[in-house]
């Protein structure tokens, strides 16, 4: 246990120090930024799939009812990282860029009949951006302005989860998470008329606040060989506080002196209540296939914007900035047989496809919607100590557009390892 401890604080502090640079999204600079895939190396082969799907051998914390199917006698650790590179489109320009992530690090056995627990550390958002644009004031292109786009922060969980089987076939179970992250985001204007002010804005928060997630999962047996299992998932929507703060600076370029005032949004952040259903079908326990559908509701949540009416500045919460998120998932698995003893035999293939509608509304129309594509791997791990243990590796293609809005397309290769260990199986001892 005491590795597993080091293994999780060591994890912590990589994804605190790490994920912070995972992504050179311009749309980061929006809301509390990139939306994170809070998904483990198993369901990212199937794109995220997950919400239906019950796993003995591994941890699917997307729904915390399926822990009450963990095998007994396993303890599962599991940990992931991801690298990507994405090409970015505007107005016939193109700009490439890498990133490398540590993505997550989770756990789970059972702890009692029909009860399974999970803990570990999800990433939630993520922002990074570094750009700048220039143009000129005048007809006469004499003078001219450039802004500089700066962005560096996320926010990240750190949860425990229980799930319960009361009676067969039925499961609830909750996360119950710990968030925390702040960000840092700034506009630099500066003119090349060196007798006009430079103008800086730098926004900031530091969130620390909780998130409640349940599940339910119901499996019913349709044959000797069938079986269907259906999930559904809800979190609570709640203000996370986080003091937004807003401070303007004002610099003379010639004497250097500056005027700086200083804005607080009050009510802070908030998140949006989460909905989620899925199904999936197993055929003789080597087909999985599943659909998910999510729900994000984020026309409801208000976000501090800054704003100048009648010559008066104030930065305030603001309506309208966000929409519903949905996010439609299509995916599967397959394996000839999981107890064989042979390589070939027990590899797994996976796939998945998903399309997500943005929650972003950028300059009052809607900002990137997603359509992506992934295909993977579960390499078992055969050796004379242990024939349990999975390598989870996928790639997946990400696109990204909004219309007159930068377009992206990401291809990320993602690595997962899944420890499997008997810690509490019997020996006999003759």
């Amino acid at each position: 246990m005491k590795k597993i401890i080091g293994m999780m604080f060591l994890a912590a502090v990589s994804i605190t120090a790490v994920a912070q640079s995972g992504t050179n999204s311009p749309y980061s600079q929006y809301g509390l930024g990139v939306l994170s895939e809070q998904s483990s190396g198993f369901n990212r082969g199937m794109n995220g799939l997950g919400l239906g799907f019950r796993d003995s051998r591994q941890v699917n914390f997307l729904n915390p009812a399926s822990y009450s199917g963990m095998d007994s006698l396993m303890f599962l650790f599991d940990a992931g990282v991801s690298g990507q590179t994405t090409r970015f489109k505007e107005r016939g320009r193109t700009l490439n860029a890498n990133n490398a992530d540590f993505e997550y690090a989770v756990a789970g056995f059972r702890a009692a009949r029909h009860v399974g627990v999970s803990f570990g550390i999800v990433p939630f958002t993520n922002i990074g951006f570094n750009y700048s644009n220039t143009e000129y004031v005048d007809a006469n292109r004499t003078t001219s302005y450039t802004n500089t786009y700066y962005g560096r922060g996320g926010m990240h969980c750190a949860y425990l989860g229980a799930g319960w089987m009361p009676v067969k076939g039925f499961s609830v179970g909750v996360n119950a998470s710990y968030i925390w992250g702040n960000y840092s985001r700034s506009i630099i204007n500066s003119y090349s008329d060196k007798t006009i002010n430079t103008l800086s804005k730098f926004y900031t928060a530091n969130v620390t606040s909780y998130q409640l997630g349940f599940g339910v999962q119901y499996t019913a047996r349709l044959s000797k060989k069938d079986e269907m299992t259906l999930g559904a998932t809800y979190s609570l929507g709640h203000d996370i506080g986080g003091d937004p703060t807003c401070r303007i600076i004002s610099t003379n370029p010639q004497t250097s002196v500056s005027d700086t005032a200083t804005y607080r949004a009050n009510g802070g952040l908030s998140l949006p209540a989460m909905l989620g259903v899925g199904i999936s079908w197993s055929h003789d326990n080597r087909w999985r296939i599943g659909a998910d559908y999510s729900l994000q509701k984020w026309s409801s949540v208000d976000f501090p914007e800054y704003s100048v009416v009648n010559n008066v500045p104030k930065y305030a919460l603001t309506s309208h900035l966000f929409k519903d998120r949905h996010k439609l998932t299509f995916g599967g698995e397959y394996c000839q047989d999981a107890t064989a003893r042979n390589f070939f035999g027990r590899l797994r293939y996976r796939a998945g496809v998903s399309y997500t509608t943005p929650y972003l509304k950028i300059n009052g129309q809607d900002g990137p919607k997603e359509t992506s594509v992934s295909a993977g791997f579960g390499i078992p791990i055969m050796n004379a100590y242990n024939n349990r243990s999975m390598l989870n590796i996928s790639a997946q293609w990400v696109h990204s557009s909004a219309t007159g809005l930068i377009t992206e397309n990401t291809f990320r290769i993602n690595i997962g390892l899944t420890f499997n260990e008997r810690w509490f199986q019997k020996w006999k001892v003759e």
